[in-house]
């Protein structure tokens, strides 16, 4: 009887240690599969293609609101979560796909795939994962098409990611004129 209590405490206390490690292990592995992710060749973007790119990240995806009009992280509403500077992110396009359709779990990115922690083609991981882990994700503004990801992938690389800060001659090219917004940056 004594024994099969010992048995039960250790068990229990390797548990307990297990779903420590797991949430450590989580983030770790997802820094490192955003790392180690594999460079893509710069395309040719087509101007509706990148028009509505633009859409989906002002107003479907609702982008701005945490990452701010410009990507910068200057977010556009005070309740939102703070939003990395995607204007000096390192992502590839792959790794930036990835992390629209599958969000980053633990912190405010949500995951912008209707199926993300359906059947683990997230992290290898499914919704009955993260809860284990005690992970929250947050949701989308709405839910995107596996096209309309591409689409804002290819505005995000074509006027955001690697384009350093914002100012005034990069503000009018990234609205195609110089509109009431750019008039915050000198000339």
């Amino acid at each position: 009887m004594q024994l099969d209590f010992r048995r039960k405490a250790a068990t229990s206390e390797h548990s307990v240690w297990l779903r420590l490690l797991s949430r450590v292990t989580l983030p770790v592995a997802i820094a490192a599969q955003l790392l180690f992710a594999s460079a893509v060749q710069a395309q040719t973007v087509d101007a509706a293609d990148l028009a509505e790119g633009m859409r989906l990240f002002q107003q479907k995806g609702n982008c701005q609101a945490c990452h701010g009009w410009a990507g910068d992280g200057r977010k556009m509403d005070n309740q939102m979560p703070d939003g990395a500077n995607l204007r000096e992110t390192k992502l590839d396009r792959n790794t930036l796909i990835m992390v629209v359709k599958c969000g980053l779990p633990g912190t405010g990115m949500p995951a912008f795939d209707r199926l993300a922690y359906s059947d683990g083609r997230c992290y290898g991981k499914k919704q009955a994962d993260l809860q284990a882990l005690g992970v929250r994700m947050f949701d989308p503004s709405a839910t995107l098409q596996p096209r309309e990801v591409e689409m804002l992938a290819d505005f995000m690389f074509g006027k955001i990611i690697g384009k350093g800060p914002m100012d005034r001659a990069k503000c009018a090219e990234y609205w195609g004129s110089e509109v009431e917004t750019c008039r915050e940056f000198p000339k």
